[in-house]
């Protein structure tokens, strides 16, 4: 009964989380009503919106990504179960966000290179995202014991951050189709896409920010209350005179 206590802990009423999805909300609106009244594109027209969705997605991927390493790493510092939850949950939005940044990529795609996927460097590196993630939410649902799966998911998760400046890079380092980045951080920072476009992206990459951290909350309580549960069938499992130790004590 300890274990399950520990792993979802009592706590008063939350006021973060619903603020947070409020103000997710409110800057999602903001953005769609700036980044759809502003001018089309000389040569994409109206298809240039899709950056607003595009880049913030692939934004919130790479966050979660991040995430997923770290929390990983506190887990293993602190041995804390519930920053292995966080990873794990962070990793859950990292695989969605990708998956949606990559169909909007091909919507974008079939217009501009006449085909919804092409095997080029940033392309290929956001798809192994795919296996490396993939692979991370196998293992954990391969290992049952719960601090030897923290431990190599945690591993897992650290390893996988490479990805992140990779696929950053990737449109850098190899030749291929796709434009160079939209946010240019290294060399000098820089915005590729024209600046009537920029206060609609900013507000859409913010928003996407702060609903990674809305997901990462709601997801994190339900991945505690799950834990909680599976402790307690573990439990209700244990030998008679153990189960009447255990709720005695």
């Amino acid at each position: 009964m300890t274990r399950a206590i520990q792993a979802a802990p009592t706590t008063g009423q939350d006021r973060l989380t619903p603020a947070l999805g409020l103000l997710t909300l409110v800057l999602m609106l903001a953005g769609l009503y700036i980044g759809l009244t502003s001018p089309p594109d000389v040569n994409q027209g109206t298809l240039v919106r899709l950056l607003f969705i595009h880049v913030p997605a692939a934004w919130l991927s790479y966050l979660a990504y991040g995430g997923t390493g770290l929390f990983g790493l506190l887990y293993l510092v602190t041995r804390q179960r519930r920053y292995d939850r966080l990873s794990m949950s962070s990793a859950e939005m990292g695989l969605m966000f990708t998956v949606a940044t990559i169909i909007v990529g091909m919507l974008w795609a079939k217009p501009t290179w006449g085909a919804f996927w092409v095997w080029e460097p940033r392309l290929t590196t956001t798809a192994l995202s795919l296996v490396i993630y993939g692979g991370y939410l196998l293992v954990r649902s391969l290992i049952e014991e719960p601090e030897r799966r923290a431990r190599v998911s945690a591993v897992i998760g650290i390893v996988g951050t490479l990805y992140i400046p990779v696929n950053y890079m990737a449109v850098e380092w190899w030749r291929g189709i796709h434009q160079t980045q939209t946010f240019k951080l290294l060399g000098g920072i820089g915005f590729a896409a024209s600046p009537a476009y920029g206060i609609a992206l900013g507000v859409m990459t913010l928003a996407f920010t702060v609903l990674y951290f809305y997901l990462l909350r709601v997801r994190g309580k339900i991945a505690a209350m799950q834990e909680a549960r599976e402790e307690r069938e573990f439990e209700a499992g244990l030998p008679s005179g153990s189960a009447e130790v255990s709720a005695n004590g």
